[in-house]
């Protein structure tokens, strides 16, 4: 299966960059896995504009046969071993390619909320979303080294 994990805006941050690729390097061992930094879409009059013009960039790019689950802080919480559940469940299930989609500041259109097959919250706290990039790809690795029984996690 593969992973992919897209979001809007480039990280500038040195230290998060580094984490990226700590994560993006150790996931290779499990899956296929695409990191995608979309450029800031021109911001519209209205946030509704800027969520738009951001769900365009993401839906001229996605898949019919995708499997998208956006992060929303509405989205289902899961414990670190219920998401590695979910990933297996995903994989038992043939999908072939999943993307995780972080929005912008403003959230996802409802063009996205309509077209994702799940919806998946990190936490009900905000943080950056350069910050989530970091947090989501450990989660998945997590996910991974929980599902191959490695010690990782510990519980």
């Amino acid at each position: 299966m593969k992973i992919a994990i897209w979001s809007i805006g480039k990280t500038d941050e040195k230290y998060l960059i580094d984490g990226i690729n700590k994560y993006l390097t150790r996931l290779q061992h499990y899956a296929k896995v695409e990191y995608i930094e979309f450029k800031d879409v021109k911001a519209g009059q209205t946030h509704q504009e800027t969520t738009l013009r951001e769900a365009e960039a993401f839906l001229s790019r996605l898949k019919s046969d995708d499997f998208l689950i956006i992060l929303d802080e509405k989205g289902i919480d899961y414990t670190s071993k219920q998401f590695s559940a979910y990933i297996e469940k995903l994989q038992l299930q043939s999908i072939r390619s999943v993307v995780l989609l972080i929005g912008g500041a403003y959230g996802h259109h409802q063009s996205l909320r309509e077209r994702a097959n799940s919806t998946l919250s990190l936490s009900k706290m905000t943080f950056s979303h350069q910050m989530v990039r970091l947090f989501l790809l450990e989660q998945v690795y997590r996910a991974y080294t929980i599902i191959k029984n490695e010690k990782y996690h510990n519980e």
